[in-house]
C-alpha cells in the first residue's frame, strides 16, 4: 500500500492528518504544507544474504584522547561551547531578530580567524555590502575571514569541499535552499535536509559549523525539534532589545556543560564581554527599597546574584493582574497559594508585579523564598537589610528545602560585599568568616522573623 502524504506546520514543526488553514498545536495561519513520505528501507527480506560490515566494540573503560579544541579568546563564549571550539562540532545559535546573533558570530568569526583557523562566513539573509559595513563599524575589516552570500546549499557545499575550511558560519539555516527538496525555503523539509547536509559534511570533513536559526514566537527555535537532535550543542541568545545585557546559554552540550552561560553588553562597538556579572547586574542598586531582594542563583557552573523587583499594588479590577518578567508565572501563583494558605497572608485584590532586573531568565527553584521576601517586602512596606542574599526552594507545605551549590552561592556574596544571608534550615553550609547565615526551618518561620508576621 503506497504511503500518503502527511502534513507538517512550518512554523512549530506539528504533523498533521490533512490540510487546514490554521495549525492547532502553535496557532499559526497558512502555515501548514504538505510534505512526501520518506521512502521506505530495505527490509530483512530484501538484504538476502548481504552482509554488512562488521562493528568495532569496546568496552567502558577504554580511554581516548579529548578532542582538541580552538580558544576564541572571548573567556564568556569559550565557556559556553565548554573550552573552545571542536572539530567536526555542529553548533545551532538561535535568538530574536535583532538581538545580536550575526554580531557576534561575526566577531567569533574574526577572532577565530586570528587564531590561525580558516574561516567562512556564508549569509543567505544580507549582501556582502551589508556584511562588510557591520565590520567596519565593529572595527574587523581587516580580519582574514572570507565572506559569501548564497543560499543554494549544492553551491555551497561544493565550494567548501574544494576549499576546505576549518570553521563555517551559516546565517541563517533558515534560508538555505536545497534543491533536491520539493518545498519552499524555510519549510519544515528545507530545514531539516539542509541541517542534515551541513552537519554530514562537518562530521565527514572534519570542520565545525555553526548554524543561526529563527525563533518562533514563542522563544523555540523555528523548524523541526530533529534539527536540535542532529547538532552538537545548541545555544540561545537571550535579552531585550532595548536592554544593553545579552546571555549567551547552551541548552544542549555534547562537549561541556549544559545551562552555561555567558553574559555580554551590547555597545557601540559590538557585543563586549562582562567578566563579573553579578556586579554588573547589581550596580545600579541604591539604598535598599521595598520589594527589592538580592538572589544568589546558580546559572550552569557559575553563581549569579540578581535583583528581583516585586510591586503590590491595590487592583481597580475585580480580576487582579499577576505580571511577571524573567521568572515563571506558574511558579509565581504557587508562592502566593502557599504564603495565603500556610502563612496567612492574602494577596486577593492586589496587583502583583514581578521582575528580575537586567534582563535575565530564572529557571531554578532556588529562587522561591527571595521572591517570597520580594512579594511580603513590597506587600508590608519593609525593605530588606542591603547586605543581604536570600535563597531557598519553596514546597507546597511551606517547608524550605535546601539547594544545590550553597557553598559556592555563598562564596560569591561575600566575594561582592555581602555580609548576611537567609538560607533553608538543612542547608549544609561550613564557617564563613565575615558572613551570618540566618537558617530558617520554613515559610512560616521566616515570615514571622524577617516581616514579624504570620
Amino acid at each position: 500500500m503506497a504511503k500518503s502524504n502527511s502534513f507538517t506546520c512550518s512554523a512549530c514543526g506539528a504533523s498533521h492528518s490533512k490540510w487546514s488553514g490554521r495549525c492547532d498545536a502553535c496557532g499559526e495561519w497558512n502555515s501548514i504544507v504538505e510534505e512526501a513520505p520518506l521512502s521506505a528501507g530495505p527490509s530483512s527480506k530484501s538484504l538476502g544474504n548481504k552482509r554488512g560490515s562488521r562493528l568495532a566494540l569496546t568496552d567502558l573503560a577504554t580511554e581516548e584522547t579529548p578532542p582538541p579544541r580552538t580558544m576564541a579568546g572571548v573567556d564568556e563564549l569559550d565557556r559556553v561551547l565548554g573550552g573552545g571550539l571542536v572539530p567536526s562540532s555542529a553548533i545551532l545559535v538561535g535568538g530574536d531578530p535583532g538581538i545580536g546573533k550575526s554580531t557576534l558570530l561575526l566577531q567569533a568569526a574574526a577572532q577565530f580567524a586570528h587564531k590561525g583557523l580558516k574561516t567562512f562566513y556564508i549569509s543567505g539573509e544580507e549582501a556582502t555590502a551589508q556584511v562588510r559595513m557591520r565590520a567596519q563599524r565593529l572595527g574587523l575589516q581587516q580580519a582574514p575571514v572570507q565572506l559569501a552570500c548564497e543560499t543554494n546549499l549544492r553551491d555551497i557545499l561544493t565550494t567548501l569541499e574544494a576549499e576546505n575550511p576549518d570553521l563555517v558560519i551559516i546565517d541563517s539555516i533558515q534560508t538555505m535552499w536545497a534543491d533536491n527538496v520539493d518545498s519552499a525555503p524555510g519549510s519544515v523539509s528545507q530545514v531539516r535536509s539542509a541541517a542534515h547536509e551541513l552537519t554530514t559534511f562537518a562530521k565527514r570533513k572534519g570542520i565545525a559549523v555553526i548554524m543561526v536559526g529563527h525563533v518562533t514566537k514563542d522563544g523555540q527555535i523555528a523548524g523541526p525539534r530533529v534539527v536540535e537532535h542532529m547538532v552538537d550543542t545548541v545555544l540561545y541568545f537571550e535579552g531585550e532589545r532595548g536592554h544593553q545585557f545579552r546571555i549567551l546559554r547552551a541548552v544542549k552540550n555534547r562537549f561541556g556543560p549544559a545551562d552555561e552561560i555567558g553574559v555580554f553588553e551590547m555597545t557601540g562597538r559590538g557585543l563586549s564581554e562582562v567578566a563579573n556579572p553579578s556586579a554588573l547586574f547589581l550596580s545600579d542598586r541604591e539604598e535598599p527599597a521595598p520589594g527589592s531582594v538580592v538572589f544568589a542563583g546558580i546559572e550552569g557552573t557559575r553563581p549569579v546574584l540578581v535583583e528581583l523587583q516585586a510591586l503590590v499594588a491595590p487592583s481597580p479590577h475585580s480580576q487582579p493582574r499577576r505580571s511577571v518578567l524573567g521568572w515563571d508565572s506558574g511558579r509565581l501563583a504557587m508562592i502566593l497559594a502557599v504564603l495565603e494558605a500556610r502563612c496567612g497572608i492574602p494577596f486577593a485584590g492586589l496587583d502583583v508585579y514581578l521582575n528580575v532586573a537586567g534582563g535575565m531568565k530564572i529557571s531554578e527553584p532556588a529562587a522561591d523564598l527571595a521572591v517570597a521576601a520580594a512579594l511580603l517586602s513590597a506587600r508590608e512596606d519593609a525593605a530588606l537589610p542591603k547586605d543581604t542574599v536570600v535563597f531557598g526552594e519553596i514546597s507546597l507545605s511551606g517547608a524550605l528545602r535546601p539547594v544545590g551549590q550553597t557553598e559556592n552561592r555563598l562564596k560569591e556574596a561575600q566575594k561582592l560585599g555581602f555580609s548576611s544571608a537567609i538560607a533553608p534550615a538543612r542547608s549544609k553550609i561550613g564557617d564563613k568568616p565575615g558572613l551570618s547565615v540566618q537558617k530558617m526551618p520554613d515559610l512560616a518561620g521566616f515570615v514571622g522573623e524577617i516581616f514579624g508576621a504570620g
